[in-house]
């Protein structure tokens, strides 16, 4: 069977002629290289309206307004985590509109916005955010034979029962780390596994897996002597050791040893 296709008005012109002259629907379908049912469909029409043209079609009428699209999206941009149906109820509070949870996610997408899984951070004071900026200063202008001097350590903790993740942000393309698109929480919920290692752009430490409370002591015998002391010595004289101010990084036996 031939592709549907729709009929330009010339078409359906020399179709309907066709039609006069005694020609079948079929063969006039062929001719056009469209279905029959779109000649027989176009036959009825201008036995019943005397016209080839198609009828204009009204389509469904808009529920909001320009305005109540511009309400829902600073809603949305305001308050980031808000669902659909909650700006439905803002939207129907404010402006008497009753539109369903479809037509504001409809809404929103036409401004781009769809609904994606936020960020985890943790939560920064203002300390944090100063000293963060400090260090990137500092070092904005590093070449990369300075960073070559770098051995970087750091743990990360696994959760084995972690949350769903089911909560949504609403945000536009390149807005992952936008203010209010990204979700706080507490860290380490569960159970968990933490392991440790140690990376620079000439090598990488073992992988060590650190089973109970990792303390100061634990931290010198089983890392810092094993793991750390050898991967700086094959770095480099210059060779600084970037961790971070966990409490066993810092404890007075690591500070001795150091």
């Amino acid at each position: 069977m031939p592709p549907r296709r729709k009929l330009s008005d010339l078409d359906r012109g020399r179709a309907i002629g066709w039609l006069q002259d005694g020609v079948a629907a079929r063969q006039v379908a062929q001719r056009l290289a469209v279905a029959p049912s779109v000649i027989i469909r176009l036959k009825q029409r201008f036995q019943a309206t005397g016209r080839v043209q198609e009828r204009q079609r009204s389509g469904r009428p808009r529920v909001t307004t320009q305005r109540e699209d511009r309400f829902i999206q600073r809603q949305a941009m305001q308050q980031r985590m808000a669902t659909a149906n909650n700006i439905r109820q803002r939207l129907q509070a404010t402006t008497n509109t009753v539109v369903c949870g479809q037509t504001i996610r409809n809404r929103l997408h036409n401004f781009g916005l769809r609904a994606r899984r936020p960020v985890r951070g943790t939560t920064l004071t203002a300390n944090h955010r100063a000293a963060r900026r400090a260090w990137c200063t500092q070092h904005v202008r590093w070449q990369r034979q300075q960073w070559a001097q770098v051995l970087f350590t750091d743990e990360s903790r696994f959760c084995l029962e972690p949350a769903d993740g089911r909560i949504r942000v609403w945000r536009r393309r390149g807005e992952r780390f936008a203010e209010g698109a990204v979700l706080e929480r507490q860290r380490f919920g569960g159970g968990s596994v933490m392991v440790w290692g140690g990376i620079s752009t000439r090598l990488s430490t073992p992988l060590y897996h650190a089973v109970g409370n990792l303390t100061g002591v634990r931290y010198q015998n089983e890392i810092l002597q094993p793991l750390v002391v050898p991967a700086l010595q094959a770095i480099g004289p210059r060779t600084i050791l970037q961790d971070d101010n966990a409490p066993p990084h810092r404890s007075a036996a690591v500070n001795t040893f150091i």
